[in-house]
C-alpha cells in the first residue's frame, strides 16, 4: 500500500465492541430487568436462540476454513492478501460480524435478557462505523474493480 492508501486501524474494534455490548447487557439485565415475551412465545424463542447460536458457530467455523484456504489473514486490522469471495462470503460480506451480531440475538432468545437485542443492533452499527466502512475502503483500494464488483453482487450484512 502506498502513502495515499488507506490504511487498516490498530485496534481491533470488532471483538472489543461485542465483549463490550455482552458486559452492558449483562450488567443492564441484572440492574434493570426487562420484561420478556417468553410467557407467550417462550419454548419458540428458546428454539430460535439455540438455531441462531448453531448459526453463529456455523458461520465461524466456515468464515475461517474459507480464509485459511484462500491463505489470506484472519486479523481484522491487516491488509489481506486475497479477496474471499466463496463460501459464506458469497451470501455476506461480512460473516463473522454477523455471527457475532446472532450470537447476542441468540443469547438473547436462550436467556431471556431483553437487552441483548438493542445491544446486538447497536454493535453491529458501531462495527459498521469504526470497522467495515474502513475495510472496505482497504479493499477497494487494494483489488480495486474486484472488489467493487463483489460489493454490488453480495450485501455488507444479509
Amino acid at each position: 500500500m502506498t502513502e495515499n492508501q488507506p490504511k487498516p486501524g490498530l485496534i481491533p474494534w470488532p471483538p472489543l465492541i461485542y465483549i463490550a455490548a455482552i458486559a452492558i447487557s449483562i450488567a443492564l439485565g441484572l440492574l434493570y430487568p426487562l420484561p420478556w415475551i417468553g410467557d407467550l412465545l417462550g419454548d419458540i424463542l428458546f428454539a430460535a436462540g439455540w438455531v441462531a447460536l448453531f448459526a453463529v458457530a456455523a458461520l465461524w467455523f466456515t468464515a475461517i476454513r474459507t480464509m485459511i484456504r484462500a491463505k489470506t489473514t484472519l486479523n481484522p486490522n491487516a491488509v489481506p492478501d486475497h479477496l474471499v469471495t466463496t463460501g459464506p462470503f458469497g451470501v455476506t460480506r461480512n460473516p463473522m460480524y454477523l455471527a457475532n451480531t446472532l450470537l447476542l440475538i441468540g443469547v438473547a432468545f436462550v436467556s431471556g435478557i431483553v437487552w441483548f437485542l438493542p445491544l446486538a443492533f447497536i454493535a453491529a452499527y458501531a462495527t459498521q462505523k469504526v470497522a467495515i466502512e474502513g475495510e472496505e475502503k482497504v479493499l477497494t483500494a487494494k483489488f480495486g474493480k474486484k472488489y467493487r464488483d463483489y460489493a454490488k453482487r453480495v450485501r455488507r450484512w444479509i
